[in-house]
């Protein structure tokens, strides 16, 4: 068993990503209803990917395995996280100021494919969701240090203000015309933003962190960030291969049929569900555990960790894989057919996702190994595996798109992360992998595949007769 503090974080982590992606889950229901799989919603998601690739490289992981490290080596703790605040957040406004000043021209590299008439009403939509990006940095370092005092709850639980945020804004304007209501959206995502800061601005004080940066403010003391400055970089490439992919994913089907970029988004918000709740809920925990225990140089406790997680996500993620090759096309029927979403739009993207689940496993396990080069501060490894990860992404999906269109897209994507995890296996060592192997993991691995074959077939089945 994972020691019963990890475990407790992991869980917690877990019901706050649940409780999230349930709510992501309607947002995208009532999405689909209201604006179906049309121009329209292709460019909402073009204009709120832009700065959610920034969001989820910042938030899953790249900011605080540089930072926290490096923070818990400062000699003085107030003025470096002060420093690395202030800095980040006036590089990120001036990008923002950019991003407005030059919305068209920005949006016509995003959505190349996209007619004249298009870009111009997604222009002024992706320099508004662009600021969300500030605001999701203010949460991410604020979240980094409540981690770094083993509070993971406030951050776990307040995306979902996100999800509720833009949820309103969809009810509020439901019968409004399809260009009124991506405004909506996009609003929505800005007040959102607004109220996780808010979130954790109340943590933050109740762990005493801004009475931390006012002291900071107040310091004359000078810090040093060459340390954190030299590991940010590679950890965002190193954390960023799925999403940069995703992202290019959008870029390549902008040339495809109207509604390619939707199929894609609709997809990918399935397959980043197990990928959160499981993947990304254990490597958050993971990280400052392993990393405490390789300072202390008990390599031991690092390597009984790693196996202890690597068997609960092989087993997690081969449920959620079986489950999404037998019902797809039930699961995406239940949750966006109706409305502007016709059982076309259904067939679509179902075997769309069935090519972004082929790269669960692989991605999701390489979550874990990453986390282990970065507590062994190979930050430059990570980085370089990521690049020819995302290298052999853009052969295949320029091979994959003739043939195949939007399905092959989202095969080349998975091809990517099968290439980047066993990349990483190989730096994290062959011979270390294979002692995690022992007989009754691979039994209870038997075990999961046949419960999950029988859960699959039953839940199908309920699917179905929901639907009627």
């Amino acid at each position: 068993m994972l020691k019963f503090h990890m475990l407790k974080s992991i869980i917690v982590n877990f019901i706050g990503i649940f409780n999230s992606r349930v709510l992501g889950f309607i947002r995208d229901l009532l999405s689909a209803s209201y604006l179906g799989a049309t121009i329209y919603s292709d460019i909402f998601f073009v204009a709120f990917k832009f700065p959610n690739l920034f969001r989820r490289i910042f938030a899953e992981g790249a900011f605080s395995q540089s930072f926290i490290p490096s923070f818990a080596k400062s000699q003085y703790k107030p003025k470096f996280a002060y420093k690395v605040f202030i800095t980040f957040l006036l590089i990120l406004i001036f990008m923002s100021i950019i991003v407005n000043v030059f919305s068209y021209q920005i949006t016509s590299i995003l959505a190349y494919g996209f007619s004249e008439e298009a870009k111009k009403l997604a222009a002024p939509l992706v320099g508004l969701n662009f600021w969300y990006l500030d605001l999701i940095f203010i949460v991410t370092f604020f979240a980094s240090l409540l981690q770094y005092k083993n509070h993971f709850a406030t951050t776990a639980f307040s995306t979902a203000l996100l999800n509720i945020s833009m949820i309103v804004a969809l009810i509020i304007s439901k019968d409004l015309p399809k260009e009124k209501i991506i405004w909506y959206l996009s609003y929505g995502v800005l007040i959102g933003g607004i109220l996780q800061v808010i979130a954790h601005l109340i943590a933050a004080k109740y762990k005493g962190i801004l009475k931390l940066l006012y002291i900071g403010f107040l310091s004359k003391k000078k810090v040093d960030l060459s340390t954190f400055k030299k590991h940010f970089l590679p950890s965002v490439f190193g954390n960023s291969t799925a999403h940069i992919s995703a992202f290019i994913d959008t870029w390549l089907a902008s040339f495809l049929t109207a509604g390619s970029i939707s199929y894609l988004y609709y997809a990918n918000r399935l397959f980043q569900l197990p990928f959160a709740l499981f993947a990304i809920a254990t490597s958050i925990v993971l990280f400052p555990k392993i990393t405490k225990a390789i300072s202390k140089e008990n390599f031991d406790e690092a390597k009984i960790l790693m196996k202890k997680s690597f068997w609960y996500l092989l087993y997690a993620l081969s449920l959620a894989l079986i489950v999404t090759i037998i019902a797809n096309k039930e699961i995406v029927s239940i949750l966006f057919e109706r409305g502007e979403f016709t059982s076309k739009d259904t067939q679509i993207t179902a075997v769309v996702l069935i090519m972004y689940m082929i790269g669960i496993i692989p991605f999701g396990l390489n979550k874990l190994f990453s986390s282990y080069l970065y507590a062994t501060h190979k930050h430059l490894k990570a980085a370089k595996f990521s690049a020819i990860s995302l290298i052999v992404n853009i052969i295949f999906s320029i091979i994959l798109i003739f043939p195949l269109k939007v399905y092959g897209l989202a095969l080349a994507s998975s091809i990517g992360g099968i290439v980047l995890f066993f990349l990483t296996l190989k730096e994290y060592g062959y011979k270390e992998f294979l002692e995690f192997f022992e007989k009754k993991y691979i039994f209870l691995m038997l075990i999961v595949i046949i419960l999950s074959i029988i859960f699959g077939i039953g839940f199908k089945e309920i699917i179905l007769l929901i639907k009627g």
